[in-house]
């Protein structure tokens, strides 16, 4: 850690001195001497340069007459230029420096008056331990006070229940002494490095470890420790809690502490009666990388010096009901808890969750509640802090059951049930609660006359769940039958219930009493904020069954199926649920609210129900219409044929129930598309008016334009070992080409057609016009014989063309004999695509980079039906001339794959080894295959 003097600075320091003969400079000047030999932070000196240049040379100190005046603006001014404000300059003439005895060298007799009367220790109720320490002592006095300190302090705090260490008096002591007391409160094994001192007078660094072996039982790291501060808490004392605190080892209560240092001198400025206090030593902590010097240490709680210990107390109450509460959150857990394959998980959880810094029953909760959620990803399981301590309400189910009577029972199903046809034929349901009845079949009968009779004609059917807020889940059943076809049994749901351990399957009801409103017609669920519990479960199984259409609000997203359980002696509640509801899906629905497939005002649902009605009519012309689309033009004729097949087959089964509009129905429509043909270029969009045509006739540059093309398009360099290397990120057109080609050859082909290597960067290309991929390819091969480069199929005019290399190109070819590489990443797309694996599958090109994204030479955009919507389809494939098979899906799988921003070094590197091999007599040849590549040596 040795610092060099910042030689300008004293330079500009006996300049200044030269040239004034007042005792003002010579007083900076020894000060600078000071503080370069003695201040802790060698490093900021630099900085004070330009401020005692400002200083001297404005003349402002030279016009200070008076001493303390004076004093007080080189204060100032040394402490902004450092930023520290435990440097002050000071006029002293009566002062007189205090030496303070050296502990260790006091009689043994007065060493231990003065640690009794600096250490004072109770042992308060509950066996809680109180040690109060106003000096932290050294390590050569501990060491003389070894069995005393043992006797009357450690060994007696070893044996209490948990520890008040009390810094709130502690204003003096030695570093040395630090490790002493940390090593009490820590293991043996390891050994932690706790600080790091650096001393400038003597430019040493010193490390504090805790200590293999204590005198005196340790106090381990497992009891709780509570260190109190104050404002006067200074020096060791704050390191000591400094360190404690950011080992997790003790919490902090009281008041900032007051930021002080390891070591301050007060210092005399030459041989004037002005003086200077300096921080000569400073202190790093390996833990935090920080410092507690001026800043002081932080409390975990804060509270004023005086009310420190009652808060200590009643907060190591709470501490000590931690375990307590853990395990009985943790049995509540194992005996309730639905997901009984991940209480093994909570309960460890539960056991190594770090609870060191939980300071109140609110901490618990929240801290507790967030390890809960992570494990069980159950948004249902629920710890939370309750204050007012209110009594746990539970819902009472006798509100849902309805009588037995006949009478009670009509008049029941009248009242709870609302039964109307509104305009257009459309019948609207609307019951605020799912009832029980023991009496099913009497039920049914009262409800097919009042309910499903009046209904059982009607166009489409609103539910309205609106002001719905529960109720019995096993009705749900019993509603859902009335909408499903009786022809076959369908599952709807299953519960489990982990209080009387019994799983129930629900299904639909085989003979339903009084008519079915069944499967093929429009039913819309209405929902609001206010729909509950079962009210949501329902809406969520129309969902997830391809019913109907939710449309409405998001609902409140209650938590069904739990029960609260207050911990006993607390204010914390944990919510458990105890029941699955579990779809035909098999997945468990673990509530958090039912998203609307239309999201609107719920007082506006019913005018939207109409539109989306109505919309839902047009549904099938347009699935048949992009069925048809596909199987004219996609270029694959059978998987065009499956795609329309698995689109109506969607339909027909109620996929498409959630589609409300016609950007929903484009983005269904394409993900459906896509998964049915593994093609990801088949796209469906919406657009007002009709699109323009994607490619249009290229446009021929003008002379004035051809340079800035050229620029723009083209990037070429000249790389170490006479490679060359050419970037171009889009694909001309064949007439543009022709236009710009002979300033193309000028300007870019013939700087790089010399070159003994070339790599084309493809990476950034995402294609363009396939038209010049032909003569492209032709550079790179002997004039003779033509090859074939690979062969289109165009779906629209059912032909195959092949493509060959053409037989003259302006300029200079790069040959068929030198090595080419192309660079790729997953951008790399279309005619680029095309271009790069016709070099790899004619074996001309090594591919380096990432897999291409999989792109189409061409794809038509045509409108479904007379709609909005639009679909844009690959009509043309590539073929490979090697091995006929089409790849413009899959894209091209690169010889050395590497991420596409290493790329071009990894090319780099692969012709510096390749020059090497050759110039020991050995040369490499690559082959491929689509997803692998080998080198053979040839001797």
């Amino acid at each position: 850690m040795e610092q060099q003097t910042p030689p300008l600075l004293f330079i500009l320091l006996l300049c200044t001195f030269s040239a004034n003969s007042s005792f003002q400079p010579a007083l900076v000047l020894e000060m600078a001497k000071i503080l370069l030999e003695n201040y802790c932070f060698p490093e900021n000196l630099v900085g004070m340069q330009e401020a005692i240049q400002q200083a001297i040379t404005s003349g402002e100190i030279l016009q200070i007459s008076d001493r303390k005046t004076l004093a007080s603006v080189l204060t100032v001014g040394v402490q902004g230029a450092l930023n520290d404000p435990r440097l002050t300059v000071s006029y002293e003439p009566n002062f007189v420096p205090v030496t303070p005895p050296m502990l260790p060298s006091l009689p043994i007799e007065q060493l231990i008056r003065l640690v009794r009367n600096s250490v004072k220790l109770e042992i308060l109720e509950n066996n809680v331990g109180y040690l109060r320490i106003d000096r932290i002592i050294g390590e050569e006095t501990a060491a003389k006070l070894g069995s005393l300190l043992r006797d009357n302090i450690w060994d007696k705090v070893a044996l209490t229940s948990s520890l008040i260490l009390d810094l709130r008096y502690s204003t003096t002591g030695q570093l040395s002494g630090v490790p002493f007391i940390i090593s009490y409160f820590s293991d043996p094994e390891p050994l932690i490095h706790i600080d790091t001192v650096y001393d400038r007078p003597s430019n040493t660094t010193m490390e504090l470890w805790t200590m293999p072996s204590v005198k005196g039982e340790r106090y381990g790291k497992k009891k709780d420790v509570i260190i109190l501060t104050s404002k006067r808490t200074v020096g060791a004392a704050e390191a000591v809690a400094y360190t404690l605190k950011n080992l997790k080892r003790a919490i902090i209560v009281g008041e900032r502490s007051a930021g002080g240092s390891v070591k301050v001198k007060k210092i005399r400025i030459g041989g004037s009666e002005f003086y200077i206090t300096v921080p000569v030593a400073r202190s790093v902590s390996p833990i935090t990388g920080q410092s507690w010097e001026v800043s002081g240490v932080s409390p975990t709680v804060n509270i004023i010096a005086k009310e420190a210990v009652a808060k200590a107390k009643s907060l190591l109450a709470i501490r000590s009901a931690i375990p307590n509460i853990v395990k009985s959150i943790s049995d509540i857990i194992g005996r309730l808890y639905a997901f009984t394959d991940r209480v093994p998980a909570l309960q460890q959880q539960l056991q190594s969750t770090d609870l060191f810094s939980v300071t109140s029953e609110e901490d618990l909760a929240v801290r507790l509640n967030q390890d809960l959620q992570t494990v069980s990803e159950d948004p249902r399981l629920i710890i939370k802090y309750m204050q007012d301590n209110g009594a746990i309400v539970e819902e009472d189910p006798e509100l849902y059951k309805v009588p037995d009577d006949p009478e009670l029972l009509r008049a029941l199903v009248d009242t709870t049930f609302k039964v109307e046809i509104l305009p257009g034929n459309t019948g609207y349901l609307r019951f605020d609660k799912f009832v029980e009845s023991p009496a099913l079949t009497k039920l049914e009968e009262v409800m097919a006359k009042t309910v499903w009779e009046p209904l059982k004609d009607t166009k489409n059917l609103i539910i309205d769940l609106r002001y719905n807020t529960g109720g019995c889940s096993t009705f749900l059943a019993l509603i859902l039958s009335y909408l499903q076809d009786t022809s076959q049994k369908h599952h709807f749901f299953t519960i489990y219930d982990r209080i009387q351990n019994t799983t129930t399957e629900y299904y639909s009801r085989t003979q339903i009493t009084g008519p079915t409103y069944g499967s093929k017609r429009g039913v819309y669920v209405l929902t609001s904020y206010y729909t509950a519990s079962v009210g949501e479960e329902f809406a969520y199984l129309i969902q997830s069954l391809h019913l109907g259409t939710v449309i409405g609000e998001i609902t409140s997203g209650t938590l069904m199926h739990s029960k609260m359980f207050q911990v006993e002696g607390t204010d914390l509640a944990i919510t458990v649920p105890f029941i699955n509801f579990i779809d035909n899906n098999g997945e468990c629905w673990l509530g958090g609210g039912v998203v609307p497939d239309a999201i609107v005002l719920a007082e506006e649902a019913v005018d939207h129900v109409h539109d989306i009605s109505d919309f839902h009519q047009g549904l099938r012309s347009l699935m048949e219409g992009t069925g048809e689309l596909l199987e004219k033009h996609y270029a694959i004729h059978e998987v065009a044929l499956k795609v329309s097949k698995v689109l109506l087959s969607k339909w027909v089964e109620g996929m498409y129930w959630s589609v409300v509009d016609f950007e929903s129905l484009a983005s269904q429509l394409t993900t459906d598309l896509q998964e049915a043909s593994g093609d990801h270029r088949l796209h469906v969009f919406h657009c007002d008016v009709e699109p323009e045509l994607l490619h249009d006739v290229a446009k021929i540059p003008t002379a004035e334009e051809v340079g800035y093309i050229i620029d723009a398009l083209f990037k070429i360099e000249l790389l170490p070992g006479n490679v060359g290397y050419l970037r171009f990120d889009m694909m001309a057109d064949i007439e543009v080409l022709r236009a710009i080609g002979p300033q193309l050859i000028k300007l870019v082909w013939s700087k790089i057609t010399n070159t003994d290597a070339l790599i084309i960067d493809m990476r950034y290309n995402t294609g363009g016009y396939s038209t010049a991929i032909p003569l492209l390819c032709t550079y790179f091969f002997d004039a003779e014989p033509l090859l074939h480069l690979y062969t289109i199929f165009d779906r629209t005019t059912t032909t195959m063309t092949e493509i060959m290399t053409l037989p003259q190109v302006r300029g200079q070819r790069y040959g068929s004999s030198r090595d080419v590489y192309i660079l790729t990443s997953h951008m790399t797309g279309s005619a680029a695509e095309v271009f790069t694996r016709t070099m790899k599958d004619l074996n001309r090109a090594t591919i380096v980079g990432e897999p291409t994204i999989g792109g189409s030479l061409s794809s038509g955009t045509y409108q479904i039906r007379d709609s909005v919507l639009y679909a844009s389809i690959p009509n043309q494939v590539v073929l490979s001339a090697i091995t006929g098979k089409v790849w413009s899906v899959s894209g091209v799988e690169p010889h050395v794959i590497a991420q596409a921003s290493d790329a071009l070094h990894v090319a780099q590197r692969l012709i510096a080894g390749k020059l090497l091999k050759r110039e020991h007599g050995e040369y490499y040849v690559f082959t491929s295959s689509c997803h692998s590549s080998q080198i053979h040596r040839n001797l």
